[in-house]
């Protein structure tokens, strides 16, 4: 495996543990549609979390958060999506940012980004 891509799992794992800490319950990890994925989709208080993890070494050029840009938006909105109408939820949802700054248990810094983006509106041509 590739080492960004054990660098990710090992952040999506750090954002799992530290969610459980935080009192969510987790319901899905990698949840897959068509070629669309969602990291962690998490419940607390009534309201689902759908939390895109970004992991870097370090951030001397850019935050994690900000390499969420409006067609990976988009593409988490269009698995959100088919994720609700599949298991039928009329509750609350929010889309979440969970940033990872680091490469190991002992060293790395974490940022919960609550409500970090609404769904992009689509442009009509």
């Amino acid at each position: 495996m590739a080492e960004h891509n054990e660098l990710g799992r090992w952040g999506e794992q750090k954002a799992a543990e530290y969610l459980r800490a935080k009192g969510y319950v987790i319901l899905e990890r990698d949840w897959k549609f068509q070629k669309r994925d969602l990291d962690i989709v998490a419940l607390k208080d009534g309201t689902i979390a759908f939390v895109e993890v970004k992991t870097l070494r370090n951030d001397i050029f850019l935050r994690p958060e900000q390499s969420v840009d409006r067609r990976k938006m988009m593409s988490i909105c269009i698995a959100a999506n088919a994720y609700v109408r599949w298991h039928r939820i009329e509750g609350n949802i929010r889309f979440d940012i969970i940033s990872i700054v680091g490469t190991s248990d002992d060293n790395f810094t974490i940022d919960h980004i609550e409500n970090a983006f609404l769904p992009p509106t689509i442009r009509r041509r």
